[in-house]
């Protein structure tokens, strides 16, 4: 199973190594080159790519079976950080639609607002119902980083169930 996970930073880094160790495959979308090392040292492969523009993450889908989407602690202009719970959040799940993805885990927690939060949760809900594709929210807080990992891990493990 390969795993594209977008945004989680540090935490994002610690579940791709627990996902590798136990036999996955887990690309991981930066923005910065410079983060590459980082990323390839957990056993991860490193995407190119920005939320913010789409169409970089276009082929990042590639064979992918599930799409973590974890950004709840995204930084940038109010504006911003709503799109990529909104617009660009329904963009990427439709794109998803004609891949091998068949699971979405959605970070619902984190500092970008509950407002955000709460509609990025109910567009997913409402595009993986109406394309018949499994979702998981994470409502675990970003810290402690052990427990939001544990949390992800489990919701990407339940959408592995219902494949």
């Amino acid at each position: 199973m390969r795993v594209l996970l977008v945004g989680g930073g540090c935490r994002g880094l610690a579940l791709a190594r627990g996902l590798v160790a136990d036999g996955h495959e887990a690309r991981v979308v930066t923005r910065e080159e410079g983060k590459r090392e980082r990323i390839e040292a957990a056993g991860a492969q490193c995407w190119l790519g920005d939320p913010d523009v789409l169409g970089t993450l276009r082929y990042a889908l590639e064979s992918v079976t599930i799409l973590v989407w974890a950004l709840g602690t995204a930084r940038g202009t109010r504006e911003a950080v709503a799109a990529l719970h909104g617009t660009r959040l329904e963009m990427m799940l439709t794109k998803a639609i004609d891949t091998t993805v068949r699971g979405v885990v959605y970070e619902a927690a984190g500092p970008v607002g509950e407002a955000l939060l709460r509609a990025g949760a109910a567009e997913v809900g409402r595009v993986c119902a109406l394309h018949q594709i499994p979702y998981e929210l994470v409502h675990a807080p970003p810290r402690p980083r052990e427990a939001w990992v544990m949390a992800a891990r489990r919701s990407i493990d339940a959408l592995l169930v219902v494949r």
